[in-house]
């Protein structure tokens, strides 16, 4: 058992952490956990790009409206207009990191940074690093917060629980942690507390995310007494590339964007007929679109086709891509690229204000984790990492700001290990992970009833028990932490979906099909508030 005392500890290292590690460290002493190594999140997978309004033809109110249309009439506008009225200033600050953006040649023979168009966006506003934006930002990103001193950085490491302080006003004051690699559980004491742990699309069989999107912050949160919102609205990204030998790999709606076309397996297109932006539609539209044609056809796919563009114009755009189809036998300049939709993003969270502040006095998350009201009922394209650097950034200056009137953690260890055992039935954790994960696929999923809801609902409260039982009784794990949490987070959905008596953006029910003309977010409260 260790004890670790930091100023500011920040769970999570994708671009929300490491941009609020980077914010935070000239001044105080950062911990940055991640349960893996630092570019295994969700940032790093991203291709598409970063929205925001850098050109002349375009104009903050025209991004504000395109989030506004696209989220529902559930965005919140203000948090809508603090986001974008940032954009510029944080893009600005990605490229004096170094972040290799992608440049074109202009009429005049100047150079400019190319700027791509995708769903739901009235114009080109997405600056990006070709097909890999994610990683050329989380790569530049890294690398800095490793030669920062002021931050530690501990990799293999999962938060457990937040540790509050209960004498006098109730706050969080750090978290439990279990090193992975050594099996042992450690306190961190931190004056403030970041969440910044992404979304929870593990709770799906199938998702674009990286293996530990398991809703950890959310959870977390939860747990501590904060309340969630609107969690019944879950992103199904309408194309993941569809092979057997191909794990959650992304084909970016910027391929759309660039003019590739949906077709059913006849080669027939099929995106006229359920709206008149056809591919150009928002991501739940493309989705349900999809999703309804291979039901009616009995088919596992349908097809993406960019192959009408020049070789030249596939590998300048889309190296990535076209690389990885290449490796399965597949050149997307000559053949279509079979996909399906897939889970993709949680546009619900932890509910905080414009700086990132939770319910509970020392606890900020930040990024997918959390609920700003930017997403409505369906995130816009390319406005999540815009998010994660927006929110990082103010969370940051308001730590700093209140920093010296912030009192300092104190806490006794109190973890106690002394009456488990070795667990012999890792089964247990197994056989339930994937019940889970089938559960919410089948009844959860793009299209939604009551019914289904119901029934997913009791078989995953028997999966709860079970759990909970293993949890009190044997040595934690981390498959086991991240199974807890994504019951928490499946029933939170479910919770959500349940109480929504209307079809709204993401939230498709055949109960409900017509969307009410007052819209409300749906807020879920523990029974023990941190209010």
């Amino acid at each position: 058992m260790t004890d670790f005392r930091y100023d500011v500890l920040i769970v999570g290292s994708g671009a929300a952490g490491l941009t609020a590690a980077l914010k935070l460290a000239p001044h105080l002493r950062v911990a940055l956990l991640s349960k893996s190594t630092l570019n295994q999140g969700a940032t790093y997978l991203a291709q598409g790009g970063i929205a925001g309004v850098l050109n002349e033809q375009d104009s903050i109110d025209s991004h504000v409206e395109d989030t506004l249309v696209a989220g529902n009439g559930l965005c919140d506008e203000q948090a809508v207009r603090f986001t974008v009225s940032n954009s510029q200033s944080v893009i600005q600050w990605l490229i004096d990191q170094g972040v290799p953006f992608t440049r074109q040649e202009t009429e005049d023979g100047e150079w400019d940074y190319h700027l791509t168009r995708e769903g739901g966006h009235s114009q080109r506003r997405i600056i990006h690093a070709a097909d890999e934006t994610g990683k050329a930002v989380s790569n530049t990103l890294t690398e800095l917060v490793r030669a920062q001193p002021n931050i530690d950085i501990f990799e293999n490491h999962l938060a457990v629980d937040l540790v509050i302080e209960k004498r006098g006003q109730r706050r969080a004051i750090g978290a439990y942690v279990l090193d992975l690699k050594k099996s042992r559980v450690d306190l961190f004491l931190a004056k403030n507390t970041i969440l910044a742990t992404g979304g929870a699309s593990k709770a799906y069989l199938y998702s674009s995310n990286p293996q530990g999107a398991s809703g950890d912050g959310i959870a977390i949160a939860w747990r501590a007494g904060c309340r969630v919102a609107n969690m019944e609205f879950n992103q199904f990204h309408p194309t993941i590339l569809y092979h057997p030998l191909a794990h959650s790999f992304l084909i970016t709606e910027a391929v759309r964007g660039e003019g590739g076309k949906l077709l059913r397996p006849d080669g027939s297109r099929f995106m006229d007929n359920y709206d008149s932006r056809a591919e150009l539609a928002p991501r739940d539209v493309v989705a349900r679109a999809i999703d309804g044609e291979m039901k009616r056809l009995g088919s596992d796919f349908v097809y993406l086709d960019i192959g009408h563009k020049s070789p030249e114009f596939i590998e300048l755009h889309f190296p990535n891509i076209k690389a990885r189809c290449l490796e399965l036998g597949i050149d997307i300049t000559r053949q279509p690229i079979p996909v399906v939709p897939s889970a993709h993003y949680t546009c619900g969270g932890v509910m905080v204000d414009q700086a990132g502040r939770t319910d509970l006095p020392g606890l900020y998350a930040i990024g997918e984790n959390s609920f700003t009201g930017l997403h409505g009922a369906n995130r816009m394209a390319s406005n999540s990492l815009l998010e994660c650097l927006v929110y990082a950034q103010s969370a940051s200056q308001d730590i700093l700001a209140n920093n010296l009137s912030t009192p300092e953690p104190t806490f006794e260890f109190e973890w106690d290990e002394s009456r488990v055992t070795i667990s012999e039935e890792d089964v247990v954790v197994s056989h339930n992970w994937e019940e889970l994960r089938r559960v919410m696929w089948d009844y959860v999923g793009i299209v939604r009833s009551d019914k289904q809801l119901k029934r997913a609902e009791k078989r995953i409260a028997l999966i709860r028990q079970e759990v909970t039982e293993h949890y009190g009784r044997y040595k934690i794990s981390g498959d086991l932490l991240e199974l807890r949490n994504l019951i928490v987070v499946s029933e939170l959905i479910i919770q959500s979906a349940l109480q929504r008596k209307e079809s709204r953006g993401l939230h498709y029910t055949l109960d409900y099909p017509d969307t009410l003309d007052q819209p409300e977010n749906t807020i879920l409260t523990p029974i023990k508030s941190a209010q």
